[in-house]
């Protein structure tokens, strides 16, 4: 069975399969008979603001699980998932959580919000169920040493670390405005950023909240161009920010605007249009560039989809799983947990592995621009 057929041109399940896949949605993606079933939870955004970076993740989980069962699953079973929507949201997240502790699922893949991957790490942890993120950047998430949490993407202090670094030696004497909305990986990050360029030396002309939304946009927009400020920096997610370029720049106003890792998805450039164009932004050294990745991606691109954005850390993030329980020779959580931390792999990213706290080995964050629709690096100052 191919991708395309277990996924519709957008990146969703095909036809009407319901978001828990279980039983013979997904048996037919094994190619040879196995033991029995093992069960992955995917814990991602499938409605509310960060719904592009959790189909990124799904579809990326998706191929991976296609591609393991294809060489005889996670130690021999077949590998079936179980797609639940959190909506970016910690109340949901802990209703996943549960739902998933009641379904006796023992390893997870998710969450994608950070709010959403602390709130289920509790319950996860508590319940000796390993979970690995590919998007959750919250330092706090593997700073508590929870045996069996995990991430293959980068620390939202080392993505701040390398913003205020980038404002400093670009813009030091820029007129800086850094803004988040209410979401908390939003404000957790421009308070990170703010806090490290502090620490260098260099002070922001504004730091502020505001609230989403065409009204509040515009007259952000106004107020920021009021103020004569140069550079904006935002920490929130590609729609958001999306539409707030789109229309200060509809309103005559065209600064150099800085995101993080929550826009790099397509839908970004799609809403600001023309101008995303100049658009910097901090996101994971780019794995589909690597030697190791590229059957990842054309199989990706042979079924019309597109391997951007959170997409292979989400095929990493299931490869990692079926890595460790194929070393281990078992599906049990502590014996997959236990080989995550001790042993390297060689998934997309390329040869990895986890640290005590959970953090992955690769290397973390780099500056890219948006040109014309897509992002790549930008060149160094």
């Amino acid at each position: 069975m191919t991708i395309g057929r277990l996924l519709s041109p957008g990146g969703r399940l095909a036809g009407s399969l319901p978001r828990i896949l279980l039983g013979s949605a997904l048996l037919a993606i094994a190619s040879c008979p196995a033991r029995a079933d093992v069960v992955v939870g995917v814990a991602v955004p499938r409605s509310g603001p960060y719904v592009a970076i959790g189909e990124q993740v799904l579809r990326g989980v998706q191929a991976a699980a296609k591609d393991a069962n294809a060489k005889g699953g996670l130690d021999g079973e077949t590998i079936v998932l179980d797609v639940q929507d959190d909506a970016c949201d910690s109340n949901q997240a802990t209703a996943v959580a549960n739902h998933y502790v009641q379904a006796n699922v023992r390893l997870v893949v998710g969450h994608v919000c950070s709010n959403a991957s602390l709130t289920a790490s509790d319950i996860y942890a508590a319940n000796g169920i390993v979970m690995i993120t590919a998007a959750s950047v919250a330092a706090k998430l593997t700073d508590r040493g929870l045996p069996t949490i995990f991430r293959v993407c980068g620390r939202d202090d080392d993505q701040a670390k390398l913003s205020a670094a980038v404002l400093a030696e670009r813009f030091r004497d820029r007129k800086i405005a850094i803004l988040y909305d209410p979401s908390p990986p939003s404000r957790a990050l421009a308070a990170s950023t703010k806090d490290n360029l502090n620490r260098i030396g260099v002070n922001e002309a504004l730091f502020a909240a505001f609230q989403p939304g065409d009204t509040d946009d515009a007259a952000l927009a106004d107020r920021l161009k009021g103020l004569g400020i140069d550079v904006v920096y935002y920490g929130g997610g590609a729609q958001e920010m999306g539409r707030l370029v789109k229309i200060a720049a509809d309103r005559g106003f065209r600064p150099q605007w800085f995101g993080t890792s929550s826009i790099a998805t397509p839908e970004f450039a799609k809403i600001a249009g023309s101008a995303s164009n100049g658009v910097l932004m901090t996101f994971y050294l780019d794995p589909s560039r690597k030697p190791d990745a590229q059957a990842v991606v054309s199989a990706v691109k042979a079924q019309g989809g597109d391997p951007d954005g959170s997409l292979i850390y989400g095929y990493a993030a299931l490869q990692a799983l079926v890595e460790a329980g194929n070393f281990a020779r078992s599906t049990d959580p502590r014996a997959i947990a236990k080989a995550l931390h001790a042993e390297r792999f060689d998934l997309v990213l390329g040869p990895v592995g986890f640290d005590a706290k959970g953090d992955v080995t690769a290397q973390g964050y780099v500056l890219y621009i948006w040109r014309d629709g897509n992002f790549n690096y930008a060149k160094a100052n």
